[in-house]
């Protein structure tokens, strides 16, 4: 689905000429510095050599130079394939809720709806939920993204009943179509983090499923939350 941009106004367009020229010299003063520690490195003594071969042992590494740091920089901000299977999930969906607030506490069901749309050229999706929880209202809203560098998704979580951003990161399994995430957050009940584990598995293109788990002062897992999503016709 596309997504209509407007036009900017010639005054954005100038601001943001100045960040990409502003990015671009401090790039290229990088590389500059790194050439001139080259050239001093040449000139350095067989001491300063072996100290030099000390630090490539030690885990620094050199400063690439500016072509390199550019092209970095330009795959860092193009979606790839990952972000366009994201894509797919643009728009309405349908979900059968299911949760549990304790081991062996009976389950309590809610439906709820969710919006999916790609925003920053691409790069992301923002997901915006609505339904009920223990007869509430309920609003969430989550940013995922997909770290062309890391190689790993990153997930960040509000709603109107905390106060706090739950932060997941994870990567995806082909041979089951799922994304496995793991993060904390604070526990309402308890003040105290805890760690959470999600499945969000990719059925076909109308249906999804997330599962939720925490991990119990036991150092046991407890599963919390069942969602099945199926798209708006």
């Amino acid at each position: 689905m596309w997504e209509f941009v407007p036009f900017p106004s010639k005054k954005i367009i100038f601001m943001n000429q100045k960040l990409i020229a502003f990015i671009a010299a401090a790039i290229l003063f990088a590389a500059c510095n790194n050439e001139k520690k080259k050239d001093g490195d040449k000139k350095e003594n067989g001491a300063d050599t072996a100290k030099t071969g000390e630090n490539k042992m030690n885990g620094e590494m050199a400063m690439p130079d500016s072509a390199t740091m550019m092209k970095n920089w330009q795959d860092y901000m193009t979606p790839g394939d990952v972000h366009k299977m994201l894509a797919k999930s643009d728009g309405e969906w349908n979900g059968d809720v299911t949760m549990w607030m304790y081991p062996g506490a009976p389950e309590q069901k809610s439906k709820s709806s969710s919006i999916n749309k790609m925003i920053m050229n691409g790069l992301y999706q923002e997901s915006n939920h609505s339904g009920d929880m223990m007869g509430m209202p309920f609003n969430g809203k989550s940013i995922t993204a997909y770290d062309n560098h890391r190689k790993e998704f990153i997930s960040t979580w509000i709603d109107n009943m905390g106060s706090g951003i739950m932060v997941m990161k994870g990567t995806w399994d082909e041979a089951t179509k799922t994304i496995n995430m793991k993060g904390r957050m604070v526990d309402p009940g308890t003040k105290q983090d805890t760690d959470v584990r999600e499945t969000f598995k990719i059925t076909d293109d109308n249906t999804q499923e997330m599962e939720m788990f925490v991990m119990m002062p036991d150092g046991k897992e407890f599963k919390t939350m069942n969602i099945k999503y199926t798209r708006k016709k």
